[in-house]
């Protein structure tokens, strides 16, 4: 007792002062970013902000790309589409900043992470109205999606990212016991990241995150249907760089459409893109006449699955919220919904409830539950899959409405729709969705419902329900995905330490989590003396050249000695090692006294 009394009150005494110490405000600097053009405060003239009208189809001036409200149709400018050398001329320049950042220490990137996260919580509400604006979202599916996530990504690499960027220490084996091995983590370079819509805030951010925490520069190309936002999140990204003593240069973000794209990849030293399949396959063709890496993630059409056994009001909660994720726009949002026979009827009687209440219209009047479709022409698509659906025998059983909606604007919005009797030869069921669609299935059994899940050309996540937490395990585990939630959903994505990313038609490669951070680097193994310059490799008389007439036997007998199933003969194989090392050695000594 006397021995352990002094190491208990040691140890009571570091937990309080560890305590003391996060009640310590840390001294982060804030930084002043520029907002006044991306106000909605009424002051707009009629230059930049009359009604737009998008021409319909392919959009036919290439040397713009012009931005607007989904929501409002009201126009909030123009950026440049890059040409190929000038896309170039900015990956140069990152290049060159990069090998300046990659000296950086730990702690100046920290303080990059620590200013951002700063200026995110004190500016949470501008952030949301700039999203929202751009893409249509509601400010609470702007927070949830963009905020929340991006913060948990910061918190993450504060805590971690240090740790598993630092050279890492492996077992050297049995033949190499006086070797001491291990990983080495470099930057890569340029990161080229091509993102999609959905998140402009998020999705330009975790990427960044990724690549400057582990010394790379980046270049980030956003989407031409969220230009205008990803524009302003850059200025906090700059803002941040130089109040850290940054290089200049070190991130960019560009804008433009495919040619724009192509020239990223043909420039950058790995390429992380977040889009449809068929420009995946588009990016990988580009990406091999360089051979660089690609992280490609390609949308999903992930499994709802829902027990019997459940407390139907909570899951229909989370299952609406998962629907509608993103006011439609859902990344990795759930696309199919698969219901146990026993409680198929209570669970569509209240998911009908819930999903009438649901009102669509611009979400910054903070009226509405869901906002505008991001897409041009989206709500056709979205119409003619529920058309197709209802051909081959299912039925809309519940609808959300509408607010008060301009002329011009109604076809930026898609009512929240139940569909019910749905299956498989559906495209409802196959394609991916990216709208407030909530299609029903009705299944008996674990084995059906696995087998359904896992019919699918995407294989992004899956999340699944029940009142037995092993039986949910149990059918998750079966789904070929890349996330599986229990009892839960997207809660995958909000722990930062997992990689994010899925399998099939869903793309390759994570991003996210160590795998994530990791795949940033050039990967480097490592092997070094363990006790230079004492013990060093030095190569057996039998096999030195010329080699002897028992090498073979000699290396025979070694690897036994080094692999043998059991110890008594790696023992009598040691002996036989030994004894032919002595009897080479004698040889040599022998002819040369002779000479």
């Amino acid at each position: 007792m006397a021995f352990w009394w002094p190491l208990l009150v040691l140890g009571i005494a570091f937990v309080i002062c560890r305590f003391l110490l996060l009640l310590i405000p840390p001294n982060v600097p804030s930084i002043e970013v520029d907002a006044s053009d991306v106000l909605e405060d009424g002051s707009q003239t009629k230059e930049n902000s009359y009604i737009y009208i998008p021409s319909k189809g392919k959009q036919v001036q290439k040397d713009k790309v012009q931005c607007y409200e989904p929501a409002t149709m009201k126009y909030l400018g123009f950026y440049p589409a890059l040409t190929s050398d000038e896309v170039t001329m900015h990956v140069a320049q990152a290049r060159k900043a990069q090998k300046i950042w990659a000296n950086s220490s730990f702690r100046q990137r920290r303080k990059f992470l620590r200013i951002l996260l700063k200026y995110i919580i004190e500016h949470q509400a501008l952030i949301c109205e700039v999203s929202s604006r751009d893409t249509g979202k509601t400010m609470v599916d702007a927070s949830l999606g963009e905020i929340m996530t991006t913060c948990e990504k910061i918190t993450w690499l504060l805590a971690e990212g240090e740790r598993w960027l630092k050279p890492e220490f492996r077992s050297s084996g049995r033949s190499m016991l006086h070797k001491r091995s291990k990983v080495e983590f470099h930057p890569l370079g340029v990161i080229g990241a091509i993102i999609s819509w959905n998140y402009p805030f998020h999705n330009i951010f975790n990427p960044m995150l990724a690549a400057v925490f582990s010394g790379n520069g980046v270049v980030i190309k956003v989407s031409e249907h969220s230009s205008w936002s990803g524009c302003f999140y850059f200025r906090i990204i700059q803002a941040a760089l130089l109040a850290v003593g940054a290089p200049d240069n070190l991130v960019h973000v560009i804008t433009g459409f495919a040619e724009t794209g192509q020239a990223l990849v043909s420039s950058v030293d790995k390429i992380i893109f977040v889009g449809s399949p068929g420009v995946g396959r588009m990016i990988m063709q580009r990406a091999s006449e360089t051979l660089i890496p690609v992280t490609l993630e390609l949308g999903g059409k992930d499994a709802f699955i829902v027990c019997e056994d459940v407390d139907v009001p909570h899951v229909v909660q989370i299952a609406v919220r998962g629907a509608l994720q993103s006011s439609g726009q859902n990344c990795a949002g759930a696309e199919r919904f698969y219901v146990h026979r026993d409680i198929y009827p209570t669970f569509v009687a209240q998911i009908v409830k819930l999903v009438k209440s649901i009102t669509a219209g611009p979400p910054l009047s903070g009226k509405y539950d869901m906002g505008a479709i991001c897409m041009q022409e989206h709500a056709d698509k979205l119409q003619n899959l529920v058309n197709d659906a209802l051909e081959k025998g299912a039925e809309i059983v519940g609808r959300g409405s509408f607010g008060n909606l301009g002329e011009e604007v109604v076809d930026q919005f898609f009512p929240p729709t139940v569909i019910v009797n749905a299956n498989h030869t559906m495209k409802l069921m196959q394609e991916e969705t990216f709208g407030p669609i909530i299609p029903i299935m009705k299944f008996d059994t674990d084995e059906e419902v696995i087998k359904l899940a896992n019919d699918s050309d995407y294989g992004l996540g899956c999340a699944v329900f029940s009142g037995n937490q092993k039986r949910a395990i149990a059918i998750a585990s079966q789904i070929h995905c890349g996330v599986a939630a229990v009892n839960d959903f997207a809660s995958t994505y909000m722990c930062q330490s997992l990689p994010f990313g899925g399998v099939k038609h869903s793309g390759f490669g994570r991003f996210a989590g160590v795998e994530g951070l990791r795949a940033c680097c050039l990967v480097k193994s490592v092997v070094e003396d363990r006790w230079w310059p004492y013990v060093k490799t030095k190569i057996p008389k039998p096999i030195q050249y010329p080699i002897s007439d028992n090498a073979f036997e000699f290396q025979e007998t070694l690897v036994e000695a080094l692999y043998g199933l059991n110890l008594w003969d790696r023992l009598r194989a040691l002996v036989g090692v030994l004894k032919m090392i002595s009897e080479q050695n004698s040889s040599s000594q022998t002819d040369r006294r002779r000479e």
